[in-house]
This record gives structure tokens, sequence and C-alpha cells, in this order.
């Protein structure tokens, strides 16, 4: 089961209560109207009416003393404070509904099918270790994990939540960064001991890199980072991840990996290590039926807690 600890969060015993000095309902429409990004929307998706939105909206920039939002017409846009208290906010909404659920009971009875879309590694190595706390708070949930690199249209429900790299670009999907993961070169020390150890400012002739998908644009990519490559140096390529990492694990090339997935194989080691890690950001990509859903929320707020840790 989910636990909170207050440490690895760095929240001190000594709660200074009386630095809380906004109401959840005021902090509920602030993350309404930033997902939703109208008044209009936010509104509906709460069940009030605009004008109440509007009220809690300065009421709460009037308790931080601060500006949140940027009216545009009729949308709204976040400042830059309003953006960084996005996360927190996110955080008490996500701790708020499991609480409830927990409290009520609620999570064992609900039921039913959700559809999670995901990339082949993070759908293999990284969504199965989270079913075991998923079943302990919902055990009558089922998952269908769609493993697929394509992007999955969930305008038209072929999914119901969405683990991207990408942030999504159509207005009506809610959308939430929960982590950017590091990730970098890895090889097996077979590859090492028969190709050598690769180095930034030296020849890269003999060395193979696996590329998944689009060698031009990879290529492309390693080319603006110092590394001298051709099309020489991709020998293999595959637009399966899984068989892009199996290729690399079998000692025929260097692959790029977040450190969470290449954590889990042992036999692989960081090369290159001269070059800085990549920032691989994940999205949680939700329709509009996260607000009335509760199968939906509650896996997605666990998918946001797991992935954030």
């Amino acid at each position: 089961m989910l636990v909170f600890d207050a440490r690895k969060h760095g929240i001190s015993k000594l709660m200074n209560w009386n630095s809380i000095s906004f109401d959840w309902n005021q902090a509920r429409s602030f993350l309404a109207v930033a997902e939703e990004r109208s008044l209009s929307a936010a509104a509906e998706v709460l069940g009030v009416t605009q004008p109440t939105i509007t009220r809690q909206i300065a009421a709460l920039e009037k308790d931080l003393e601060v500006t949140l939002f940027e009216r545009r017409g009729r949308s709204v846009s976040l400042t830059p404070i309003g953006l960084n208290l996005l996360d927190h906010v996110r955080i008490m909404a996500d701790g708020a509904n499991l609480m409830s659920l927990t409290a009520s009971g609620q999570s064992q009875a609900i039921e039913g099918l959700v559809r999670i879309s995901a990339t082949e590694v993070t759908a293999s190595y990284v969504l199965p270790p989270m079913l075991d706390q998923l079943m302990a708070i919902a055990p009558q949930l089922e998952l269908d994990i769609l493993a697929d690199n394509q992007l999955s249209d969930l305008l038209v429900r072929e999914a119901d939540i969405a683990i991207r790299h990408v942030r999504p670009d159509q207005p009506h999907l809610i959308a939430k960064l929960v982590c950017e993961d590091p990730a970098r070169f890895y090889a097996v020390a077979k590859y090492v001991e028969y190709y050598g150890q690769p180095k930034l400012d030296e020849d890269h002739s003999q060395h193979q890199f696996v590329s998944f998908g689009d060698v031009e644009g990879m290529l492309e990519h390693l080319l603006k980072l110092g590394l001298e490559l051709t099309k020489k140096n991709f020998k293999y390529v595959s637009r399966s991840q899984i068989v892009e990492w199996e290729i690399a694990r079998q000692g025929h090339g260097i692959a790029i990996m977040t450190d969470r997935i290449a954590a889990k194989f042992p036999e692989f080691e960081p090369v290159l290590t001269e070059i800085e890690p990549f920032s691989i950001p994940t999205w949680l990509v939700s329709h509009r039926e996260l607000h009335t859903s509760r199968r939906i929320r509650l896996v997605f707020d666990l998918l946001t807690n797991c992935l954030s840790e």
C-alpha cells in the first residue's frame, strides 16, 4: 500500500500551521483553471458557476499576495509564480483523492477497465512493479496496457491514460509533468572488451550505436554532442525499443536508456560519461473523464506517485 514519508518529501516534523493561509476549495479551483486553461471550463468540471471560480481565484491571489493567471480573452495562462505553485497543488490533490478513497473504503470497491498507453520499455519495465500497489488499493480494477511507441489518440478513447515523453498539444487533454529522468549511453562489458572504451575526443569509426527507428535524426542529434559519427556507426536499427535494448545487451552496440530502466540491468555500465546526461520528461495525459471517473483518477494518481519517486 502507499505510505507517505514526510521526511522523504522534505516536510519538517515541526509544521508551521500559521503559514497555511488558504483553503482547499481555492486551491482546487486554481488547479482546475490551470488544467482546463479557462474559467468556464474549470467551472464546468467542478460543477460550480464561473463567478464562483473567479471569486475563489481572486481570494487565493489576495491571500498569497501573488498573481496566478494572465487573462487572454476567454483563455488564461499561468504566470511564472503560478507555474511554480502548480506541482505543489497537484500533490495536494493527489493526496486528498487517495485519502478520501482509502478512508471511505471506496477504493476497494472501484472496479472496471482502465486502458494505459505507454512505450514498450515503459510498459515492460516501469509499469509492472507498480501493480502490487494498485492491486492493494483497488483489487477489482482491470488494466489493459497498450505497449505502443506511437502516440495513442485519447480523444477517441484509444486509451484512458497515456504515459508520454512529449507534452500533448491538444487543448482538451489534461497533461501533468510527473518526472524528468536522466538518460545516458550504456553498453555491456562484452562490448567494451571487444570495441574498447569509447571516448568523446577519440575516433569512433570502430564503434556501433543502436538506433531506435530514425537513424538520420539520431545521427544529427549525436553530431551536435561532438560525436563524429556516420551511418556506418549504425549497423543495427529497430523500431522496437525492446529489440534495440536487447541488441545492446548482447554486446553489439551502445544504446541510450534512462537510468531508471538501466538500473534493472546490472550488466550495463555507463559509457561516454564525458557527455552530460539527457533529461527525458514523462507526462501523464488523460481526457476529461479523469474528472468524473474514480477508477481513472485512482490509477492516474497512483501513477503520479510512483513515477515521481
